[in-house]
């Protein structure tokens, strides 16, 4: 027979098996010290304090030892019955060393899988020990002691409270010990049971530090889970501002459940769009989103996939695109930020995008001569061409899956380019100070971001009418007599009314052709002011043109733009802007 034996039974032989009548012995002992507070009682406590320790600490080493609840309360059946009479004695609890053994012992009771009802009522159990020990006022013991020693019930309960968080923070900080046994409890085994005793404290500032560290863990072992109820107590307490988070505690409650990270995007997309005039930018920046979204691949693709699906529900809902844009020029500078070293690449980042698309929409105007961006966009256009080509030649293809391969590399790019808006922008920047001949490829790219799943003969249309719009808005910022003619005004309005008849272009793309050649024409101020006014009040698209005008300045602003015209169009940026504020004061005076 092999003298070798499992690492477990080596450790339960080392150790000397409870002797059931010392068992006896100290629950006597406990249940004669909670019958009276008297003085010859407490001496006695002082007396064996020392011995319960001791006592304390083999119990401590057999429910660590023992595989599961169920078999030690077996092996120990008055076990809970001496525990919990201990816990509610506070000559007891006060002394630290004693404390923390019995409060491990309790932790090590608890089942984080609990296999049958033993298991469930011994957690049930555990839970409220550990909850009343930290949240009872009323105890007639602890009372007794505060009056014995003189201190104010507030200043008794924070301190045993400080302790009992010091003392959970040191156990939950020890490594993991499981070393793959499964038969053997690991220390790891406690996190839930801790985390489930934090519920009633999450608002708690003495229970900060544990929080925190709890939230942190690696979570390398799987027995390192964290409770539900925990987390729904702290995502609750945090968006409702009752709860203080450091950076890195936030993270990780959006990364240990996804559910809170969709529930923070839907909740700052829900903001953004509601409250009108609002700047997504500024929110972002507010927001720590982005910035988890950098240190956090995993995160970052499940904040894409929300977006991804509330694109194809609202393709043309201009907003939502525009808080995407957003979201992604945060996300980006956040990225750029992150040390090289830990830096994901871009190709991990965004999976599902075209690779041969990704670098060139990524790329920022301001890192390219400004006399390159025609030859940039020209290029992306033609790519972006070539791929919806591609995906209507296969049109015949009897292979669904082929079909859909196909429109998925379509939408794909789209969602790149919305992501990417800034190059749409810099295109409808062009596309106002173009020469004719040059407007095809740019014009092409606006229309295919504004209507992604149009066919190519509905396209084809859509071309000649944004030819014959951006003719109307060129001839119109060129007429010199004051007031403007209602006649030259009204066929404008009508574009950015929204068309039943199809293929209409979106009221969006000319709302877009329409501030920009305000801004950028060489048109005097008060005169494109006329038009403004008059065109955007007859099609009440204030907002949007607000919206238009922010993402404007805010693409100027971040890319630098040194050209010898930026103050000038910076100074009608914010004269327009000037313009849109009193209109939408002037229609609502009950605000006011």
């Amino acid at each position: 027979m092999s003298q070798l034996q499992p690492p477990i039974q080596l450790r339960l032989a080392a150790e000397p098996p409870l002797d059931p009548q010392e068992m006896r012995f100290w629950l006597d002992k406990a249940v004669s010290w909670g019958q009276a507070d008297r003085p010859d009682t407490r001496r006695d406590t002082r007396l064996h304090l020392s011995r319960l320790r001791d006592f304390l600490q083999q119990l401590l080493t057999l429910i660590n030892n023992v595989s599961s609840t169920t078999e030690t309360m077996k092996r120990l059946p008055l076990l809970g019955q001496f525990l919990g009479r201990l816990c509610w004695n506070p000559y007891v609890t006060a002394d630290a060393t004693g404390r923390g053994l019995l409060f491990q012992c309790l932790w090590g009771l608890y089942s984080e899988h609990p296999g049958n009802a033993v298991e469930r009522k011994a957690n049930q159990w555990i839970r409220k020990v550990l909850c009343q020990l930290a949240t009872e006022e009323d105890d007639a013991p602890a009372q007794a002691l505060m009056k014995q020693i003189g201190v104010p019930p507030k200043e008794y309960h924070l301190e045993v409270l400080r302790k009992k968080v010091a003392l959970l923070q040191e156990n939950i900080g020890k490594s993991c010990s499981s070393l793959g046994d499964i038969n053997h409890r690991c220390s790891c085994d406690s996190i839930l049971a801790t985390s489930e005793a934090c519920v009633p404290l999450v608002t708690c500032p003495e229970a900060a530090p544990l929080i925190g560290a709890l939230l942190q863990q690696p979570g390398t072992c799987v027995r390192a889970a964290l409770s539900e109820d925990f987390l729904d107590a702290l995502s609750s307490a945090y968006s409702s501002k009752c709860l203080s988070l450091e950076e890195q505690a936030v993270f990780s409650l959006w990364y240990h459940n996804l559910s809170r990270l969709e529930d923070a995007v839907l909740s700052l997309l829900e903001c953004a769009l509601t409250t009108s005039g609002s700047n997504p930018q500024k929110q972002l920046e507010q927001s720590l989103l982005p910035k988890a979204c950098a240190q956090h691949c995993s995160m970052f693709l499940v904040v894409n996939d929300i977006f991804r699906s509330i694109l194809k529900q609202a393709e043309g809902k201009e907003s939502v695109k525009y808080f995407i844009h957003a979201f992604t020029s945060c996300f980006l500078r956040e990225l750029a930020l992150q040390p090289q070293q830990t830096r994901v690449s871009l190709k991990t980042m965004f999976p599902q995008s075209p690779p041969s698309l990704l670098l060139p929409l990524l790329t920022r105007p301001s890192e390219m001569p400004e006399e390159a961006w025609r030859h940039h966009l020209n290029w992306l256009s033609g790519s972006l061409q070539r791929l919806t080509e591609e995906e209507e030649e296969g049109d015949g293809d009897n292979s669904g899956s082929t079909r859909l391969a196909r429109y998925h590399g379509v939408f794909e790019a789209w969602f790149l380019l919305v992501q990417c808006a800034h190059w749409a922008q810099v295109a409808v920047q062009l596309l106002v100070t173009s020469e004719p001949e040059d407007r095809g490829p740019l014009l092409w790219l606006l229309i295919f971001y504004h209507h992604p799943t149009n066919r190519g003969h509905h396209r084809a249309r859509q071309l000649v009418h944004g030819k014959e719009a951006w003719d109307h808005l060129h001839s119109l910022f060129l007429i010199s007599v004051r007031p403007l003619p209602a006649d030259r005004l009204q066929p404008l309005v009508t574009l950015m009314s929204p068309q039943s008849q199809q293929p209409s272009l979106s009221p969006m793309l000319i709302l877009d052709l329409f501030v920009n050649c305000a801004v950028f024409l060489q048109q005097s101020l008060s005169a494109v002011t006329e038009i403004i006014q008059t065109v955007v009040d007859r099609s009440g698209l204030v907002d949007e043109a607000e919206r238009v005008l922010s993402s404007l300045e805010f693409r100027l602003n971040e890319d630098n733009c040194l050209s010898s015209d930026t103050k000038r169009v910076h100074l009608r940026i914010q004269a327009l802007q000037n313009t849109l504020t009193r209109m939408h004061a002037a229609s609502r005076p009950a605000e006011n």
